[in-house]
């Protein structure tokens, strides 16, 4: 019984030493951006294709807006696709597309931008 839990807590504290490698650090640590930051590699990727895109809001709640002006498309972001879903259904996505973990409100967004940012939601 003894030699079963001295096993228990080495494997326990073996555990606990690995957790740091897990890559949870900062980008200064050798990482890039955070893939689970979904709004990040939303941006990443609106940048990459081109797109006039910015995160406006309170940190934590964040949205990206594309282009400028009152009517401007806008993407909001989930935890999980469920949880958009949700949104919609409560009526907060009026307007919105649900893609994943987001809602996009399409606005005055032409049909060639929203392709675009729709082809970056898809991969979240």
């Amino acid at each position: 019984m003894r030699r079963r839990r001295t096993l228990v807590t080495v494997a326990a504290l073996s555990a606990l030493l690995a957790l740091p490698g897990c890559g949870i650090g900062s980008d200064d640590a050798g990482g890039g951006s955070d893939d689970s930051d979904k709004r990040a590699v939303a941006l990443d990727c609106l940048e990459e294709e081109e797109v006039a895109a910015r995160l406006e809001g309170e940190e934590g709640d964040e949205e990206i807006v594309i282009g400028d002006g009152v009517d401007a498309p806008r993407i909001r972001f989930f935890l999980t696709s469920g949880e958009s879903e949700a949104a919609q259904f409560e009526g907060n996505g009026e307007g919105a597309e649900q893609i994943g973990p987001t809602l996009l409100y399409v606005n005055g967004g032409s049909d060639e931008l929203l392709e675009t940012v729709e082809g970056c939601l898809a991969d979240l």
